[in-house]
């Protein structure tokens, strides 16, 4: 069996998985669809399955993982991943596709939830920060690799699926290797004493605050992989370029990840997020004003990636900060149903807004969308909020 050390980098690995498949998925299907003459707001509302699989498994696994531990919930989780990422070139309907979208987000939420688990459970609070920005990172680079997989459409469309399930399983094979492991004896015992819904009403009262970057990281991620492939299509994009700037958003996010999880655990989490929630919002006005550049585009994805794509990691060591050990498990639960509403409403009112707001450009959603949670961060002035790196 391998070290601890060795263990936390094949978790980093499989969230890189996680994170490919997303990238993949999102723009890839949106793309087909839209070449399929299937209208924005249907395209939109068919990638909300994969969140959709998110919210239907999250109730569900918090039992489980207690019970049979860490290792077996990611294999699982893993196995239904490259399982329907295979099924995908052996039908083309819509229905099949929308179920196979939801495996994925079940399979995806699987993973998440065991290695973010097991990952912020057995980080020391002064390296929280980085290393759960080693998570993000690993996401983010999944994410920045997987929309390129959209330029193998032209070879055949059959081969991005093949090529990602066939690389899932390479990857997930590694956990063969890992010891299961389950959480504390003590958290155990202490959960035990309240039931499941008391526990997420506790966590909810304690940290919901930090389920905001969360939420406004799915939103981001959905709306700018399954609905801005359409939007620059109908403004005069070639999709080659769109395959190349939508990458820049999670690409760039690698290069500051580690060190906004550093400076976070030395300054505080809220300062951190209101710095990089208003770099955003200057990012994509400028990206709303110049969207017909792609030089332009460009430069709004990957300097927006710098600042806001850490919202995600940013989130689990926030919510890490503020509850009791006992409490991550259900923490680590509610973020991703953050996440997962993020996910779920931002495709489907980005598609709903470009088909309504035709002349309004679609980057003015996700302005609205960071300052709404830029204030409500600025005026939450609760204790544990202010003193977010003890």
């Amino acid at each position: 069996m391998v070290s601890a050390q060795t263990r936390f980098w094949i978790l980093v690995a499989l969230v890189f998985i996680s994170g490919f498949s997303q990238g993949m998925i999102l723009p890839l299907l949106s793309i087909i669809l839209e070449q399929n003459g299937v209208s924005s707001s249907i395209n939109g509302l068919h990638a909300t399955g994969l969140y959709m699989g998110i919210l239907i498994a999250s109730p569900f696994m918090e039992k489980p993982m207690r019970h049979f531990g860490f290792k077996p919930m990611i294999m699982a989780g893993g196995m239904l991943v490259f399982i329907s990422l295979a099924l995908f070139p052996f039908w083309e309907a819509l229905w099949f596709w929308f179920i196979l979208r939801v495996m994925i987000g079940i399979g995806d939420n699987m993973l998440h939830f065991g290695t973010q688990t097991w990952i912020t459970t057995t980080s020391p609070k002064e390296k929280r920060g980085k290393n759960i920005s080693f998570y993000g990172l690993s996401f983010a680079l999944g994410f920045a690799v997987g929309p390129l997989m959209t330029r193998l459409l032209e070879i055949h469309q059959a081969l991005p699926f093949l090529i990602s399930a066939v690389f899932s399983i390479i990857v997930w094979s590694a956990m063969f290797w890992v010891r299961n492991s389950r959480p504390d004896d003590t958290d155990v015992h202490s959960a035990g004493s309240t039931s499941s819904i008391r526990r997420f009403a506790q966590t909810g009262k304690l940290a919901w605050v930090a389920l905001l970057p969360a939420f406004g990281y799915g939103f981001l991620e959905a709306t700018l992989h399954g609905i801005f492939p359409i939007y620059g299509l109908r403004i005069g994009h070639d999709v080659n370029i769109l395959s190349l700037i939508i990458p820049f958003f999670a690409g760039a996010s690698i290069i500051t990840q580690i060190p906004l999880g550093a400076l976070s655990d030395r300054i505080g989490r809220r300062k951190i997020l209101l710095m990089v929630l208003t770099g955003g919002i200057l990012c994509f006005l400028f990206a709303a004003m110049f969207e017909t550049s792609a030089a332009a585009l460009f430069i709004a994805f990957a300097v927006s990636g710098m600042l806001v794509g850490s919202l995600y990691s940013l989130s689990i060591a926030f919510m890490t900060d503020l509850l009791p050990p006992s409490l991550l498990p259900a923490g680590n639960l509610m973020t991703a149903i953050a996440f997962s509403f993020g996910s779920l409403s931002g495709p489907y009112l980005g598609g709903l807004f470009i088909d309504h707001f035709p002349n309004v450009s679609f980057f003015h959603l996700i302005t609205v969308m960071l300052a709404i949670m830029l204030v409500i961060i600025l005026f939450k002035r609760d204790g544990g909020l202010q003193s977010s790196t003890s």
